[in-house]
């Protein structure tokens, strides 16, 4: 496995590939890599000629600083993982690599609706920064394809959105959650956890799974407000929001036929630690 930190080089690597005619994959990181992680890779290595790994935490979709520095980094463990699991190139770039001029929101882009709930309403900026920066890879790798996991389904539904407002040709691969043998949803910000709320974390899906029982036979208020409860009585843990929306569009629903397909996307702080899960609610 090659790695890249300059954008010279790894631009240079992509127009000799695309030269060759071989199909490039990519999978965005902001390290601290683990299982689901590489699920994704595995996917992109099975699909795709070569796989391009970027390992980048991105400060424009940090809206709080603390977030930003205690984000957990481990570049050594992650290059090993990424050579194991076939990747081609790991990008591992600088921020003044990928922002030479600041790092700062220099375009407004077209999210639509789907930017502005949950996430985007208690992290502002967030998903501008977001798509800046997947913009920014697409720009350099020029991916056939890009592969994305489905605990972020907020996220992969802004980026579609950013891929169609732009123009761009690169195909969105959406992929399981990835979850532990006791259910927790795998996320780097599980590293951040102490041993008791690790212990704790677990009770996210089991109430998101106990949401699911629950809404065959109560309305979308009633479900909403058991999963919140449940949470909300587990010691250091604090529902910031669980949303019940319409799976395309991430506009909440009132009732349980306003959709084709519904989703019920959480967050959740287990201590200081926040924690996202999501859960198919419709159809059953």
């Amino acid at each position: 496995m090659q790695i890249i930190r300059s954008v010279d080089e790894l631009i240079s690597y992509v127009a000799l590939q695309k030269n060759n005619h071989l199909s490039l994959g990519l999978v965005p990181t902001m390290g601290a890599l683990h299982a689901g992680h590489l699920s994704l890779v595995e996917r992109a290595v099975k699909e795709n000629d070569l796989v391009v790994a970027s390992v980048f935490v991105n400060p424009t979709q940090f809206n709080n600083p603390e977030d930003l520095r205690t984000y957990p980094r481990t570049e050594e463990a992650d290059v090993a993982l990424l050579a194991k699991a076939g990747v081609a190139v790991a990008f591992i770039p600088s921020v003044e690599e990928i922002y030479p001029s600041g790092a700062r929101h220099e375009k407004e882009y077209q999210l639509g609706t789907a930017a502005e709930v949950m996430e985007g309403k208690f992290r502002p900026g967030h998903f501008q920064g977001v798509a800046q920066i997947v913009h920014r890879l697409f720009q350099l790798v020029q991916p056939n394809r890009a592969y994305f996991g489905e605990k972020d389904f907020q996220q992969i539904a802004v980026i579609r959105n950013m891929v169609e407002s732009e123009g761009l040709n690169t195909e969105i691969v959406d992929c399981p959650i990835k979850r532990a043998d006791d259910g927790l949803a795998l996320s780097s910000r599980n590293a951040l956890l102490t041993e008791d709320q690790r212990r704790r974390a677990p009770e996210i899906y089991s109430a998101l799974m106990a949401g699911v029982e629950y809404s065959k036979t109560h309305s979308v208020r009633e479900t909403h407000d058991m999963v919140v409860e449940r949470l909300n009585a587990v010691e250091e843990m604090e529902v910031e929001y669980f949303e019940i929306v319409d799976a395309r569009t991430l506009l909440p629903v009132e009732e349980w036929n306003e959709a084709p397909n519904i989703q019920g996307c959480i967050t959740v702080y287990n201590g200081k630690v926040r924690l996202i899960d999501n859960i198919r609610l419709r159809p059953l």
